[in-house]
């Protein structure tokens, strides 16, 4: 599969029991902070929540599956609304192939040319290095280390905190 044959969207109610199926593979939802055995009714609200209010939840769709999510989610308080945080999932028959690179491109330019973000913000378990390449990538460096922060498997692993500065803050135009 090539970046030609993926196509993304904005995530809908309706995608509900897609993200289920995708969020119950241990191998998907076991690099995430994400618990295993996650609700349709949980999905369907989260996305209904999230429409209208600046987020934007984007799904990647091959050969009529989604085989991808990933989203930037505001931040409720007043004196970090130029930040957002980032979560993104990629189905493991579907690592390696563009999939992710496709994702977060839309993110960052979304968030760079239409949403005035101007931090963009993540965790990511330290042993995770496909995505902690595909992050430094798109411009994100690693902020700090949390030693124990999130259970996986039974065992408390580490995380690092990430994050990206807008490469071009938005200036008055002319």
């Amino acid at each position: 599969m090539n970046e030609a044959l993926i196509s993304l969207r904005r995530a809908k109610p309706d995608d509900a029991p897609s993200l289920v199926a995708l969020m119950t593979d241990e191998a998907v939802f076991g690099n995430l902070l994400q618990l295993p055995y996650p609700s349709e009714a949980f999905w369907r609200e989260r996305l209904q929540a999230k429409s209208g209010n600046g987020d934007l939840q984007l799904v990647a769709i091959a050969q009529g599956q989604l085989i991808g999510s990933a989203g930037l989610h505001s931040n409720l308080h007043v004196r970090r609304r130029h930040a957002m945080s980032l979560g993104i999932s990629v189905a493991a028959q579907a690592h390696g192939q563009g999939v992710g690179s496709a994702l977060m491109a839309a993110l960052m330019d979304y968030a760079d040319r239409w949403a005035a973000v101007l931090r963009i913000e993540l965790t990511v378990f330290a042993d995770n290095a496909r995505a902690i390449a595909l992050y430094q990538k798109f411009g994100f460096v690693q902020e700090g280390l949390f030693h124990a922060y999130g259970l996986r498997d039974g065992h408390y692993q580490d995380t690092l905190a990430m994050a990206r500065l807008h490469p071009y803050p938005p200036a008055r135009g002319h």
